[in-house]
């Protein structure tokens, strides 16, 4: 069983990370963030940001990785929120 962990932590990691894509796209066109919360972007961002420092602590790429996709995209989103405050 042991074996198998490292695969199903990276499917686990790349299903998360992708699952932030739809909510990018639907973020992009300028206007289209308002049903969005910047409290919960802004954690969700920051949260994902201590993962990839957690990560490199433990030395753990899976982790690292992951969290460097969701934070790249959970903080696309977070900008697309803020750009649309202006």
């Amino acid at each position: 069983m042991v074996e198998f962990a490292p695969y199903l932590g990276g499917l686990a990691a790349t299903l998360a990370s992708l699952s932030y894509i739809p909510q990018v796209r639907k973020a992009w066109p300028r206007g289209s963030t308002g049903d969005l919360s910047l409290g919960m972007l802004t954690a969700l961002t920051a949260g994902l940001v201590l993962w990839i420092i957690y990560g490199l602590i433990r030395s753990d790429w899976i982790i690292v990785c992951a969290n460097v996709v969701g934070a790249t995209l959970a903080g696309t989103v977070l900008a697309c929120k803020m750009r649309d405050l202006r």
